[in-house]
């Protein structure tokens, strides 16, 4: 990347000083105290797990790996709320909370069923809203409508698991929905003043780095708010590190700088308006097969990645064309 006559600016359309929309920044001008979230596990699963749409669910995929300890689908949602709080309370006394519906497809399941579930975590005195973790092909009109309703009084947080804008990918890393269900989910969710977020996988098999970049563009033309990125993980227990096993050469896993210079460009060309929530997960270590980036722990990736910004002169954008998706 040739910096030279990059000039860094301060002047951000975002309206701070870091050279991206940072989600930490926008989170806490919302509220007028700190609001943490809490996940929570109501039992759902997904369409390419029940054999609606196949079996497995995603190739990738072990909730082990982001699951509290907490949650436990065996238990009500209020306690594993209560837990949470209680694990959080001891260090901020008055804050917020939001229940994070994180496990598998929490939308997947009748309204009636959503709503006895929802309704329970809002019931709580100190929980202000719901982050509900989806697929775009489990939503409707009619779920759509009661989260706008629920929206009116409540922090309401759609998250969409896109993780990629190539239909073989998806097929490949048996998602069991298309590119074009992630259009049509975020043209049915959006002017609800419900908030939408998607979730998108950094070197998935069969998307190349470049096509990444082109993602990059694809995305910023579609309605949304906020964006997770992760790179891939091979986890245990799952069909990817049984495909890594066998055919290590069908992965091309990022090393920490590798990585991070992806980010760089990658969110060059991201529209303005995006708010990047994360750049990176992190799965337990007794977990994660690979990459292993010798013990860095996401706050310190990120610091990594703030840095490289500065050292290249560029900001999310730099390079975005505002082109509408045809």
């Amino acid at each position: 990347m040739n910096t030279d006559n990059i000039p860094y600016r301060t002047d951000y359309p975002w309206g701070h000083s870091k050279p991206y929309n940072d989600f930490s920044t926008h989170f806490k001008s919302l509220f007028e105290c700190r609001v943490q979230k809490i996940a929570v596990d109501a039992g759902f699963t997904c369409p390419n797990r029940d054999g609606t749409k196949g079996r497995g669910g995603c190739t990738y995929c072990n909730n082990d790996a982001f699951n509290p300890f907490y949650c436990d689908p065996e238990r009500t949602i209020t306690d594993q709320l209560k837990d949470g709080i209680a694990f959080f309370a001891g260090k901020y006394k008055t804050q917020k909370y939001l229940a994070y519906f994180q496990a598998y497809s929490n939308t997947y399941a009748s309204l009636d069923v959503l709503k006895t579930n929802y309704n329970e975590a809002l019931s709580l005195e100190k929980i202000i809203g719901l982050v509900i973790a989806t697929r775009p092909d489990c939503v409707d009109n009619e779920l759509l409508d009661y989260l706008q309703l629920l929206a009116e009084d409540n922090y309401i947080v759609l998250e969409y698991g896109i993780e990629s804008c190539n239909d073989n990918t998806l097929k490949n890393i048996n998602r069991g929905h298309t590119f074009n269900d992630t259009i049509n989910a975020l043209e049915l969710s959006k002017g609800r003043g419900i908030h939408i977020g998607i979730h998108y996988i950094l070197g998935l098999p069969g998307d190349t780095r470049n096509d990444n970049l082109k993602h990059a563009e694809i995305i910023s033309t579609l309605p949304f708010e906020t964006l997770k990125l992760h790179q891939l993980q091979i986890i245990k227990g799952t069909k990817t590190a049984k495909q890594y096993s066998e055919n290590p050469d069908m992965f091309s896993l990022f090393t920490a700088d590798e990585y991070i210079d992806h980010i760089i460009k990658f969110s060059e060309k991201l529209n303005p308006e995006i708010i990047i929530e994360r750049f990176i997960s992190e799965s337990p270590s007794d977990l994660l097969i690979a990459p292993r980036w010798g013990g860095l722990k996401n706050f310190e990736i990120v610091d990594k990645i703030n840095k490289r910004f500065i050292e290249c002169k560029t900001w999310q954008s730099r390079l975005y064309k505002n082109v509408k998706q045809g």
